[in-house]
């Protein structure tokens, strides 16, 4: 008896079953899949979506906040006592993470376009939910201890909306070649039906979003106001010790407006400049002073504070990662730097003719000068040799004898109070934070000759959004890099940013269409190719799982009846391939002619 045997040689597939074997860990062409994927394995990819873009706007959120990195440390400071870069791990987390889900969601939006049934390798669902749920404790945790932030979010999406716009469009755009294979299939179903509404709906938001879009660089370049003078705060503390006598130098090298320090009074009334309640951060109180650490500085005597060494700390904890770009010189100035004193600043001010802003911190009610903090400030102003009318007075307590003492005094507030009430308490610059400072508010401020001092604003992007708006000053930790923002980022006028608006719809419309009917085309044609149109792979063919169906059969059949149009003619040869339980099938693209073994 003659018996022939078909021998089948596959093509290699190695993209796909790398994509396969990375995403689900099925290597094995037999392990793979056409079948509808499960709605378990649905639930995983949704939540995998999920995690991207929650992951998606943290690092959003990170990105923006990287203007207020430093105030972030020295909120963690306050709670530990103990300084550390904690945006470190949070940003070499958020960036693994959204690397790792980024990948994956390539990974299966593939699986999707080239029919491949989606299962999710467990480790990665592990993986996954860990990242979500990391996410989402770090966002909870943001929103409890550093709540006020989430405003640069809203501040900075005037900046980049209209470029997160045309990217989103683009996204969602290349998002149709998916969404049509999926639609455009031979079997309907409502969840189908859904899809597509969903997609159509996003697309439309996304052609409409540009008219909620309001950014104050949309306007004519002739409007455009001068640049914001640049006020050193506390000096320029990314190059040197904040608050010494060589940060502020550094700023005045940066060719900066005005100086800005924080004052506090000295247990025998001597204004000195120091941000934190303690002289534990900035100074080696713990070794001159120990167990006094912890004690308000106020309650150190002038004598005592200018004992303390103000620069060795930075040069150990590197608040800034600016250190190393320190050259020797510096280094060795650093090393040697002290608490600067109000009178100082003020020398300093009045040698190089810089205007000085400063806020005055009242001691402790224990305190011997409790009452005689406000005092102690205007001797020192009236002693030293710089002019009234460049020191700018902030603190709102006795403001009524500050301007009878020293009449010419620039009156400011850190208050966002009305024009009339600003103009009945004298005060001529408000320095406001740049969460409050909204540009119509800035323009209404202008109008009645109130100057409008924005603070921090460390990042261009930040500055030029200032400019836009039409602030006359900015407070800086970073003068340096303000120095290099000759004109704002971008600006555009509205018919300009029309233009670019309605050419992006109109090219996003067009790539839809086109996409949907280039694959109804190919869904045409696989519909009219008859027998040849099958593909061997989308029959179920894994050895552990058998889920025999009409269609499946009906496909079977016809690929059997092709063997034997090839050249398989008898029945016993039929009943050979398909007695054991398996269905042997053969296509011109994938299959050799058939070998035929002779035996007696």
């Amino acid at each position: 008896m003659v018996k022939h045997q078909p021998l089948q040689v596959y093509e290699r597939q190695l993209c796909l079953s790398c994509l396969t074997g990375i995403y689900g860990c099925r290597w094995k062409r037999y392990q793979r899949s056409h079948d509808d994927s499960t709605k378990w394995e649905c639930s995983w990819f949704l939540l995998l979506c999920c995690s991207f873009l929650l992951l998606l706007v943290w690092s959003y959120f990170w990105l923006e906040a990287r203007n207020d990195y430093n105030e972030f440390n020295w909120l963690l400071y306050n709670r530990s006592a103990v300084w550390k870069d904690g945006t470190v791990p949070i940003l070499t987390t958020t960036l693994t993470g959204l690397t790792y889900t980024a990948f994956l969601m390539i990974l299966a939006l593939c699986h999707i376009a080239l029919g491949q049934q989606l299962n999710l390798y467990w480790i990665h669902k592990i993986v996954v939910l860990a990242i979500l749920l990391t996410t989402i404790t770090g966002v909870v945790s943001i929103d409890d201890f550093w709540q006020d932030e989430w405003d640069i979010v809203i501040i900075s999406l005037q900046f980049t909306g209209p470029f997160l716009h045309i990217g989103a469009l683009a996204a969602v755009t290349a998002l149709g070649w998916f969404i049509a294979g999926q639609v455009l299939r031979v079997e309907r179903s409502r969840l189908q039906v859904v899809t597509l509404v969903i997609y159509v709906s996003v697309l439309l938001v996304l052609y409409l979003v540009p008219l909620f879009i309001s950014s104050p660089c949309i306007m004519d370049r002739s409007k455009l106001g001068p640049r914001p003078a640049v006020i050193g705060r506390r000096g320029a503390p990314m190059l040197a010790p904040e608050h010494t006598i060589m940060s502020f130098s550094k700023a005045l090298q940066q060719k900066v407006t005005a100086l800005e320090a924080d004052v506090t009074i000295s247990l025998d009334g001597v204004p000195f400049l120091m941000r934190d309640r303690t002289l534990r951060r900035t100074t080696n109180v713990d070794k001159l002073f120990p167990g006094r650490q912890d004690h308000d500085a106020s309650f150190f005597n002038w004598t005592e504070i200018r004992s303390l060494n103000a620069g060795l700390w930075f040069l150990r904890d590197d608040p800034y990662w600016t250190v190393q770009y320190m050259s020797e010189k510096d280094r060795k100035r650093t090393a040697n730097q002290t608490v600067c004193s109000l009178a100082e600043l003020l020398r300093l001010a009045a040698r190089t003719n810089r205007s000085v802003i400063f806020s005055l911190r009242r001691p402790p009610p224990q305190h011997p000068r409790h009452q005689l903090w406000v005092s102690d400030a205007l001797k020192v102003i009236q002693r030293s040799s710089i002019l009234p009318e460049q020191v700018m007075w902030t603190p709102d307590w006795y403001r009524k004898k500050v301007r009878a003492a020293v009449p010419l005094l620039q009156q400011t507030s850190d208050e966002k109070l009305p024009v009339a009430e600003l103009k009945e308490r004298g005060i001529s610059t408000l320095t406001l934070h740049y969460s409050q400072a909204r540009a119509q508010d800035i323009r209404q401020f202008s109008g009645s000759n109130v100057s409008v001092n924005v603070y921090p604003v460390n990042e261009p992007w930040l500055y030029s959004l200032m400019w836009c708006s039409g602030v006359q000053s900015v407070s800086s930790d970073a003068p340096h890099i303000l120095k290099k923002v000759p004109n704002p980022i971008w600006i555009m006028s509205a018919d300009e940013y029309g233009l670019i608006w309605i050419t992006s719809d109109l090219i996003s419309v067009a790539i839809v269409i086109g996409i949907f009917i280039f694959q109804n085309y190919h869904l045409i044609r696989w519909k009219m190719s008859g027998m040849r149109s099958y593909n061997p792979e989308q029959i179920m063919l894994s050895a552990v799982v058998r889920r025999p169906s009409r269609d499946v059969n009906f496909m079977k059949e016809k690929l059997i009846f092709s063997e034997i149009n090839n050249g398989i003619g008898s029945t016993d040869e039929l009943s050979m391939y398909t007695g054991n339980g398996l269905d042997v099938y053969a296509r011109d693209d994938i299959m050799m002619p058939a070998l035929h073994a002779s035996k007696l």
